[in-house]
C-alpha cells in the first residue's frame, strides 16, 4: 500500500535553506540535534487508559499514535531549549488519559465530542533518564502527572486540542529541570 505525502512548495524552500546551511532537520521538523538529546517514546498505546476508555476511533477521534507524536514532539522542543548542551534525556509515556471524556448519553450528534469539564482532568504517567555529556546518570524516576484544577489555569492557545496534556508537560519540564528557562 502506498501513502500519499503533500509536501508544500514553502517546506521544500524552507528544508532546502536549512540544509544549504548545514543544519538537518527530522521528519517532524525538529532539528536532528534535538532527536539525539531528547528521545521519546511510548509503552503500548493500546493499554493506555484513554485507548481501554474509548477504544477505535469515531469520526471527531484522533488514534493514539497521532496525538502520542504530537505531545512527543511538544517534549523534544521544551526538553532540547531547558535541558543543558550535553545532556541526554529519555522519556516514555507508560499511560495517558487526555483531559475531557465523550459522554454519549446527550445524544448521536455528540458521540465524536470531547467534553471538557474539571471532573475529567488530564493524566499522564511516565518514566525519564536524564544522563549528562559523559554518560552518568544525573536523574530517573517515574513521575505521575496530574492538574486536578486545569480549567483554572490560562492557556494562551485555546484551539489546540492537546492544550491541557502540553501544559501538564511543561510544568512537569519546569518543575523537573529549573535549569535554562529559553521556553
Amino acid at each position: 500500500m502506498t501513502a500519499l505525502v503533500s509536501i508544500s512548495a514553502r517546506t521544500l524552500f524552507l528544508a532546502g535553506a536549512l540544509a544549504a546551511a548545514g543544519i538537518a532537520i527530522a521528519a517532524d521538523g525538529q532539528p536532528a540535534a534535538a532527536h539525539s538529546r531528547i528521545e521519546v517514546s511510548w509503552t503500548k498505546p493500546d493499554d493506555f487508559s484513554e485507548a481501554k476508555q474509548y477504544p477505535g476511533t469515531g469520526l471527531g477521534r484522533e488514534s493514539p499514535d497521532e496525538w502520542l507524536n504530537d505531545l512527543a514532539k511538544h517534549v523534544r522542543y521544551r526538553a532540547d531549549r531547558r535541558l543543558p548542551q550535553g545532556d541526554h534525556l529519555q522519556v516514555t509515556f507508560t499511560n495517558v488519559q487526555r483531559a475531557g471524556t465523550y459522554e454519549p448519553w446527550r445524544g448521536p450528534r455528540f458521540d465524536d465530542v470531547r467534553i471538557i469539564k474539571d471532573i475529567y482532568p488530564p493524566r499522564i504517567d511516565l518514566t525519564f533518564t536524564l544522563t549528562d555529556a559523559s554518560g552518568a546518570v544525573v536523574k530517573e524516576g517515574k513521575r505521575e502527572l496530574r492538574d486536578p484544577a486545569f480549567l483554572q489555569r490560562g492557556i494562551l492557545n485555546t484551539t489546540d486540542p492537546l492544550r491541557f496534556e502540553k501544559q501538564l508537560l511543561d510544568d512537569w519540564l519546569r518543575n523537573e529541570f529549573p535549569g535554562d528557562a529559553r521556553g
